[in-house]
């Protein structure tokens, strides 16, 4: 096939494509496998929804960009990939935060205590906070010069598989065809259903309140967590300056009176948590808050006859751990290692080559919904005995160090 640059064209009936892969999603994780799968020499057609008109996100004075409210913990197997692919260093760096240390504090008065550090780590840091605009933009202008791939706008209609491939038909006539079709389109993946394969499906009856506030004081870098019982969970995470970023996983009614308030009294009632720590805590300009809600989605499958699931298509789970993003880009990491590994007579949709990839892929996944869904329910059960069991443990956790390091060395993808 003769190499170039990455076109991008509306659908159209008659417009029949063919290609090695088919991605269907709009998000970071579709687009990161589109880059990986052309950089290893796969011609790539990556399906996007119909484009629509793009917001103006700065300020009509051409004052700073306004601070998104969606943003993700990468972790170092999501910084390495995004390196190797020559992404990382697109991204605006003076908008991306690193996170050096990490405090967690039980419920209650006499709540326990849990904190990590890149120094007991042995890494320079835990992670690095990034907005979801910033990661997508960088990804953005990587596709425009990426080699053999395709963007197309449409409406995904119906999924057939054969011997030799599979085919995606489209609403606005035409079809793309591909030894390998990628479900990268999201928790309620299409791909997904049109393979039957079936969920469990859990939701916690809870919403992840998002927004960005000022701190009266430095964060230092520290990313703060506050496992509730009531509440929820509440999370502050370090944005460059002196900001903050807030991730609230709370209970439904609460985030019902949550989002019915102003952000000044979002504020006030994060002042509870945070004014020791953070001082006193004020909206960003131009206020924004959103309300995410979350539920642990387990496939009972990640392929099917030249199928392949990655990130929230593959598996949804609660975002305590902040890790959800970090389990797409590993499954980004195992699927092209896999397809690179593979025997010459093996295309990319075998079966063969596809089992390699779920069996990859199986370990670090249900390890991540094991500890997010345990934890959660440890710390929504509002019982005595169990408050002063998980508050010992965190505090005995915190006093034993090869535990600790082996904990977070897990979590950074080491």
């Amino acid at each position: 096939m003769t190499t170039q640059t990455t076109s991008q064209v509306q659908a159209r009936r008659g417009d029949d494509r063919r290609s090695d892969v088919c991605i269907v999603g709009n998000g970071a994780i579709a687009k990161t496998t589109a880059l990986g799968l052309s950089q290893a020499g796969h011609s790539v057609t990556l399906l996007m929804p119909p484009a629509r008109a793009a917001a103006d996100g700065a300020s009509s004075s051409g004052g700073e960009k306004p601070w998104d409210v969606r943003v993700y913990a990468l972790n170092h197997t999501a910084h390495q990939l995004l390196s190797s692919l020559k992404v990382w260093g697109a991204l605006d760096m003076g908008r991306v935060a690193p996170v050096d240390a990490m405090d967690v504090q039980g419920d209650g008065e006499k709540g326990g205590q849990l904190g990590f550090d890149a120094f007991g780590a042995h890494a320079g840091t835990l992670a690095w906070i990034v907005e979801d605009s910033n990661l997508n933009g960088a990804l953005d202008a990587a596709l425009r010069f990426a080699q053999n791939v395709q963007v197309v706008h449409g409406r995904a209609l119906r999924l057939t598989c054969g011997q030799d491939g599979a085919a995606v038909q489209l609403e606005e006539g035409g079809r793309i065809d591909a030894q390998l079709v990628i479900g990268a389109d999201g928790r309620d993946s299409w791909v997904r259903g049109q393979c039957d394969i079936g969920i469990d499906y859990r939701s916690y009856h809870q919403r992840a309140i998002v927004a960005n506030f000022s701190c009266e004081k430095p964060h230092h870098n520290v990313a703060h967590q506050w496992f509730t019982c009531k509440e929820g969970i509440v999370a502050l995470l370090p944005l460059p300056g002196n900001k903050v970023s807030l991730v609230w996983s709370a209970p439904e009614t609460l985030a019902d009176t949550i989002m019915n308030e102003s952000l000044g009294e979002l504020a006030i009632r994060l002042g509870e948590y945070a004014d020791d720590k953070l001082g006193l805590l004020k909206p960003l300009q131009p206020e924004a808050v959103k309300a995410l809600p979350l539920a642990l989605v387990r496939p009972h499958a990640i392929t099917a006859p030249h199928v392949a699931l990655v990130g929230d298509a593959a598996h949804a789970v609660h975002p305590l751990a902040g890790h959800g993003m970090n389990l797409g880009f590993g499954d980004v990491v195992d699927l092209l290692k896999v397809i690179g590994a593979r025997d010459a007579h093996h295309g990319i949709g075998d079966e063969r080559v596809l089992a390699r990839y779920a069996r990859a892929r199986k370990e670090d996944v249900l390890l991540m919904q094991l500890a997010t869904d345990g934890l959660e329910r440890l710390f929504s059960a509002n019982l005595e005995p169990l408050r002063v069991a998980r508050n010992l443990g965190l505090n005995l956790l915190d006093k034993l160090p090869l535990v600790k390091r082996r904990l977070i060395a897990h979590a950074m993808g080491r």
